[in-house]
């Protein structure tokens, strides 16, 4: 989420964003698109979901907020590196730092598992202490990002660069390529289910879910990011900013008229083609929206009113692992402010626009708090 790695802001000069700012955006928008999922998710009766045009429409956004998460890590990756590598720091030093902010990250993720596991108790399973979530995947992407910009950091700065993004496009790739026969006719059946979860977010039960995240497919977003956030630290796109997030809007584009074509052809790599939880082509398709999405917020926030005065959205980017951390118990959990599954959409929208109410005002409570806390220092 958003503190996953903690970069320091570059304001922006006239008529520019601050450097992170189409960042924080972003990350706003995955938290109000995951509020918008879960609350609807938890909170509307079966007969409302079934009746309502808003539960498509939900879990259509509901497909944004993890891949931008884990997307939005590698960008961020990519801009603490360059930074690190900028000011010169060997490239032991760089990993030692980011691998550790990996570990951590995970480290996160598993006291997150115990903490709904005890909030849930006794009704939770013990195997829930065990399941794959995206804090999990974060950490361990960020851990294995680490490797690749240590592997690929020797020598010149430029040069450097240009290894890494190479690198990160190859690691993407090959992670989305392997993930069907991973999930299918490969599956490594022989690992204890708490490790293959970590490879094929097969769980407890017989086959992959698509709604845990395992590191095939999901660590190939965090590899993609790495790549963008490395381009956007070029000559050319510090040069020419505003043609570098066109190139990448028109790059995702292509990317996503190439996985419609794709999925069209007559010709399929594997075995077993499951377009829409495996396939290399979904992949594809995401990685192009996200791309999309990284122009248009740029756009918003350079020509846009995304930094005329208070943008709530920026600031639950600033804080999103809070934000996620924090709502989950009270959308799902014991202290659930709506009866879950017992709600119509209406009533369910109010309990939306407060908890997006909440969670800003929980995240100023968090920022403020900083500032006091640098203010006492002083």
């Amino acid at each position: 989420m958003a503190d996953q790695i903690q970069v320091a802001r570059v304001g922006g000069t006239a008529g520019k964003p601050g450097r992170l700012a189409y960042i924080d955006w972003m990350r706003g928008l995955a938290c109000v698109l995951m509020f918008q999922t879960h609350c609807y998710d938890s909170w509307m009766s079966p007969e409302a979901k079934k009746s309502s045009s808003l539960t498509g429409w939900s879990k259509l956004g509901g497909t944004l907020p993890a891949p931008l998460f884990i997307f939005l890590a590698g960008v961020s990756f990519a801009l603490v590196t360059e930074k690190l590598r900028e000011k010169g720091i060997e490239r032991n030093a760089i990993a030692k730092q980011t691998i550790l902010r990996g570990a951590e990250v995970f480290g996160m993720g598993l006291l997150f598992r115990v903490q709904e596991f005890a909030l849930g108790y006794p009704w939770s399973p013990w195997t829930d202490l065990l399941r794959v979530d995206v804090l999990n995947i974060l950490g361990l992407s960020m851990m294995l990002m680490g490797v690749l910009c240590w592997a690929t950091g020797d020598g010149d700065v430029a040069a450097a660069r240009i290894r890494t993004v190479a690198a990160g496009i190859l690691a993407a790739v090959t992670v989305a390529m392997a993930t069907p026969p991973l999930w299918t006719t490969y599956r490594p059946k022989f690992l204890p289910w708490p490790i293959e979860s970590y490879i094929t977010g097969v769980h407890i039960f017989d086959q992959p879910q698509p709604w845990l995240f395992p590191l095939f497919p999901w660590s190939a977003f965090a590899f993609a990011g790495l790549a963008v956030g490395f381009f956007l630290f070029s000559d050319f796109a510090k040069r020419k900013e505003a043609l570098a997030f066109a190139a990448l809007g028109g790059a995702g584009i292509l990317a996503s008229a190439l996985s419609v074509f794709f999925d069209s052809s007559s010709i399929h790599l594997y075995a077993v083609y499951d377009y829409w939880h495996s396939n290399p082509d979904f992949f594809l398709m995401r990685c192009g929206i996200l791309l999309i999405i990284l122009f248009l917020v740029y756009a918003w926030c350079r020509w846009g009113f995304a930094q005329k005065g208070f943008s709530p959205i920026i600031q639950l980017g600033k804080t999103s692992l809070l934000v996620y951390w924090v709502h989950i118990e009270f959308v799902y959990g014991r202290c659930s402010i709506l009866p879950k599954g017992q709600c119509s959409a209406l009533k369910a929208t109010a309990g939306l626009i407060t908890i997006f109410l909440a969670m800003v005002m929980l995240s100023l409570l968090r920022t403020n708090w900083k500032k006091w806390k640098v203010r006492a220092l002083r």
